[in-house]
């Protein structure tokens, strides 16, 4: 297969999407905003005059399969193809025409069919391997929001939580409650306080968010986001006013796709069937006495759930019947998974279940709209799943450099993992030198020559950067230019 091309994250790229849906729209948007040059191809034409109307980019009114509308959305002179239509089918088709006539082109296609996944790929392989139809990578929107479930639940449905390679570090969230350590505390004073090796890099505040300076006083409600090793986030909570508990009985309400996926990962390897999904989730956990109950109110699915895992207690219930709540207690449970194909029914039945004793809560919702509405209502953890679609994309849009990107925030804030290169701007310069503004705050640095051989550190004033460290960068949007400025082109690994 040959080998398709990179990018660098600041170099402006041509960029061709095929279908203005959520996931397809909030994609470019997000593209557009960093500079980049944006084609949109979408079949429907009430969509496409509302994609128009909004992005700052060409639109066409066709179908993605037409090599007339590829080629006049720029597919000659493009670097990436991306399709997110409705139809797996024609995602697919799409590819395999552009990858005929541009085989160097980067094609990403969404796909929803498990088989399609599966395909020659092997038990234990993920078809990110294979180059079928000539497709370079294929997202799966339920294994992306199901490999999210299961690391919120791995790192105690605290609040969303980012792990770094090779790192020992995570970036965890959590809200600050009343009477806490943090309540009043000024950034300046944050030392005194937490002793740990850690660093605030977000605060999320009612509709804004903010890079913390020395001078920002931390109050009730904020939503903080701390970088530290992962044996002190526990404790770095407890100060915020968070109580940390074990997750053994865990209830997951939907049992179809996002529901079943999550279920197969809590209840271990014994649970996996063959050509389970599961086995392409990085993201496995120890199960350790863990109790999982299902709750479907469709019969026949119940019936095939209660027999590909009979470890399980499945319930044929409606979650909103607040007599089987009560009777089965259900609020007894130390984290709910809400997982139907209803968000709002996710959401009302997260909280609903934490004011009746549920400990923990994580819920799905649609888009990155919702998701902050449900953390502001006192959700733990939610999953947007057209986001979590957008962020797999973008990561593999990004340059050799750039291993990782993350949206953080309304989706205004970035979380960059770079390698820096020996012609990087940046290199063999103090962190003072470069002078960044407001609009940027390197977090971490990971420094040495491969993942068994690297140390890991929260830069201070002194730090050089050198050649070959990877940097963990948050960022607001707008500040692409200044970026480019100091780390120039990404070089590759």
């Amino acid at each position: 297969m040959e080998i398709p091309r990179f990018f660098s994250y600041t170099t402006t790229m041509r960029i061709v999407i095929v279908g203005a849906g959520m996931v397809g729209t909030q994609l470019a948007r997000h593209l557009v905003l960093e500079k980049h040059d944006v084609s949109l191809i979408e079949a429907n034409e009430e969509r496409a005059r509302h994609a128009s109307n909004r992005l700052d980019c060409l639109v066409i009114h066709d179908g993605g399969n037409s090599l007339s509308a590829l080629e006049e959305a720029g597919l000659a002179k493009a670097d990436a193809l991306v399709c997110v239509t409705d139809s797996d089918e024609v995602n697919m088709i799409t590819c395999g025409l552009a990858a005929s006539r541009y085989p160097k082109l980067l094609k990403i296609a969404r796909v929803r069919n498990d088989d399609y996944i599966k395909l020659n790929a092997g038990e234990n392989r993920y078809l990110e391997d294979r180059a079928i139809l000539g497709i370079d990578y294929f997202v799966h929107p339920d294994v992306e929001a199901a490999r999210s479930v299961l690391n919120a639940v791995e790192h105690g449905a605290m609040g969303d939580i980012l792990v770094f390679a090779d790192t020992p570090y995570e970036l965890g969230s959590v809200e600050i409650t009343g009477g806490s350590g943090f309540d009043g505390l000024a950034m300046k004073d944050f030392r005194s306080l937490v002793k740990e090796d850690s660093l605030v890099t977000l605060v999320e505040r009612r509709d804004e968010t903010l890079l913390p300076r020395g001078s920002t006083i931390l109050s009730v409600g904020d939503r903080v986001h701390i970088l530290a090793k992962e044996q002190d986030l526990d404790h770095i909570f407890k100060l915020a006013g968070r109580s940390e508990r074990a997750l053994r009985k865990i209830g997951i309400v939907g049992g179809s796709r996002v529901g079943a996926l999550v279920a197969e990962g809590l209840l271990g390897e014994k649970q996996q069937h063959k050509g389970s999904l599961i086995s392409f989730l990085k993201t496995m956990i120890p199960r350790s006495g863990r109790q999982v109950t299902i709750i479907e109110k469709d019969y026949n699915l119940c019936k095939d759930l209660a027999a590909r895992y009979p470890e399980a207690l499945v319930l044929n219930e409606d979650i909103s019947d607040e007599s089987f709540v009560a009777e089965e207690r259900i609020d007894d449970l130390d984290l709910i998974i809400t997982a139907t194909e209803d968000q709002e029914l996710n959401m009302i039945a997260a909280l609903y279940l934490k004011s009746r004793g549920v400990h923990r809560a994580i819920a799905m919702v649609t888009g990155s709209g919702y998701a902050a509405i449900a953390r502001q209502l006192g959700v733990d953890v939610v999953i947007p799943m057209k986001s979590v679609v957008v962020d797999s994309i973008l990561s593999h849009l990004m340059g050799e450099g750039v291993t990782a990107v993350h949206r953080l925030g309304n989706g205004d804030i970035n979380v960059f993992e770079i390698e820096l290169g020996p012609d990087t701007p940046a290199a063999e310069k103090g962190i003072a030198e470069l002078n960044l503004s407001g609009g940027a705050l390197v977090m971490l640095v990971n420094r040495g020559a491969g993942p068994g051989d690297r140390s890991s550190f929260i830069p201070r004033g002194d730090y050089i950067f050198k050649s070959g460290d990877r940097i963990i960068l948050i960022a607001k949007d707008g500040s692409e230019t200044e970026l480019e400025q100091f780390f120039g082109s990404f070089q590759g690994r």
